[in-house]
């Protein structure tokens, strides 16, 4: 059964580089934006820094939403900034729940430029951060 579910994700740009996780599942590669489901008594806000530590081991400070996205909920993706942790460190139950079966997550730095090369859900998105940022 599918059911919707709003998510909260966030843009971390450094040095012209964005943060994203590298995706392989079902035989496909490609990169999403850090973030994941809102918790029931969460804000977007909420949801996006707790997922951002999750993911990528770093703690963050919300600066503005970027962008509201319509597909299976409201997806929130809001510019952030690192305030302490280490990239990559993560310890979400995406890296330490072997039974969840959903492939691999690869939490990396991505040049700004090569945004439009790679396939990054959503592309509407990229396209933004590129056009504004590179």
């Amino acid at each position: 059964m599918f059911y919707l579910r709003d998510r909260g994700s966030c843009i971390l740009i450094n040095d012209k580089k964005i943060a994203l996780i590298k995706r392989i599942r079902d035989g496909q590669v490609y990169y999403v934006f850090p973030g994941g489901g809102i918790e029931k008594g969460e804000t977007p806000e909420q949801a996006t820094i707790r997922e951002a530590f999750e993911e990528l081991g770093v703690t963050i400070k919300i600066k503005e939403c970027f962008q509201k996205v319509h597909y299976n909920g409201t997806q929130y993706y809001f510019i952030g900034e690192v305030i302490s942790g280490q990239f990559g460190s993560g310890q979400g139950e995406e890296f330490t729940d072997s039974t969840r079966n959903r492939g691999i997550y690869q939490p990396m730095w991505i040049n700004l430029d090569d945004l439009l090369s790679l396939d990054i859900r959503p592309i509407d998105v990229a396209k933004r951060l590129h056009s504004l940022f590179s």
